[in-house]
Order: structure tokens, then C-alpha cells, then sequence
């Protein structure tokens, strides 16, 4: 891309060409939680932005982390698109109506034995934005050009339960977005620049 602001129409054109998923796959374990999530691309006047949470606290899985809104399949999805449609409404109450699917990225395989697939979709404002109060701390958005410039994410170790993992993360005013959120992102950056 050019030194121009991105388009809600370069993210179309992308999609198009990949015939609405990216050719790159990841060796998926059986054993994982089938799960779908958004990354909700808005569109604002003044330019892209994508919409994340950040988890409530007291949840048993990624608490207090930085995510985009989705979770598990369950039983009455058609597929994992249409639970990351249905989980966006309910945590952050955006109707699946109102989000452009433009395509799928690679699916991303998560430590804690989740097999996510990241959906990305437009959203155009204005948003009556109703975050679960159970779920979701706080709805922020990042601008899209910052998220897509791979010189901005880290590589971070920690260790867990004995064992040591690297992450990607990259950083933004008052959030660390990290994991599976920033390697999603990453997948994001890798599709446009190609």
C-alpha cells in the first residue's frame, strides 16, 4: 500500500482476491473448542478503526485480556462465522445485519486449546454499542493503518505452569494487546501487505 489511508474498498478488494479466505492454514489438534471470532473493521469517516474488548476480570478463560468479540460454536451455529456474528451481538451488540463479511483469515490455534476462526467484517457508525456487563470491561477501537504495521508488534516470553511461550503483543495507549488477539492482527497486517 501506499503512503494513503486505507479504504474501506482496499479491504474489500483484498478479500475478493482471496476468494473471501486466506490461503495460509495451520495444523488444527481434534481435540480443540471450535470457536469464531470478529475483528470488527469500522468505518469512520476519518478513517478505519478495528473494535476490541477487553474481558471482564472474573472469567474463567483470558480474564482482563484484550480480545475481539466471539467465543465457542455452539450447537445452533451453522458454522463458525455465524457464532462469531452471534457472540458479537450479544457481547457488544453489534446484529449480525449490520456487519459486511468480507472474508476469513488463517485459523488460529490458541494455548488454552481453542481453534479459532477470525472473521473479519465491516461495521459502519454510528454504533449503539451495548457491551455485556459479564463479559466485557471496556470497548475501545485502534486505528486499522496503526494495527497493520507489523514494525509496531513484540515478541514477548512468559511462562506458565512451568513452561515458557512466546507472544506477539503490540503495545497501545493504555492496553497491551498480546497473544492470540495480536497474532490474529498480525495475520491481518500479513494479508493486506501480500
Amino acid at each position: 500500500m501506499s503512503d494513503r489511508k486505507l479504504q474501506a474498498q482496499d479491504l474489500r478488494e483484498r478479500f475478493a482476491q482471496l476468494g473471501g479466505v486466506s490461503s495460509m492454514v495451520q495444523q488444527v489438534d481434534p481435540a480443540d473448542t471450535s470457536a469464531g471470532v470478529l475483528i470488527p473493521v469500522v468505518t469512520h469517516e476519518a478513517g478505519l478503526t478495528v473494535l476490541l474488548t477487553r474481558r471482564t476480570d472474573h472469567l474463567w478463560n483470558h480474564a482482563g485480556q484484550i480480545s475481539f468479540p466471539g467465543g465457542r460454536v455452539e450447537p445452533g451455529d451453522a458454522d463458525a462465522v455465524a457464532a462469531a456474528l452471534r457472540e458479537t451481538d450479544e457481547e457488544v451488540g453489534i446484529a449480525p445485519a449490520q456487519v459486511e463479511v468480507l472474508g476469513r483469515l488463517p485459523d488460529f490455534v490458541t494455548g488454552t486449546g481453542f481453534h479459532v476462526v477470525p472473521v473479519v467484517g465491516l461495521v459502519a457508525p454510528p454504533l449503539q454499542l451495548k457491551p455485556d456487563p459479564f463479559e466485557v470491561a471496556e470497548i475501545f477501537e485502534v486505528p486499522l493503518d496503526f494495527l497493520l504495521d507489523l514494525g509496531r508488534y513484540q515478541h514477548h516470553r512468559f511462562e506458565r505452569a512451568g513452561q515458557v511461550f512466546q507472544v506477539r503483543a503490540v503495545p497501545w495507549p493504555g492496553q497491551f494487546i498480546w497473544g492470540a488477539t495480536a497474532g490474529m492482527l498480525a495475520s491481518l497486517a500479513r494479508c493486506m501487505a501480500d
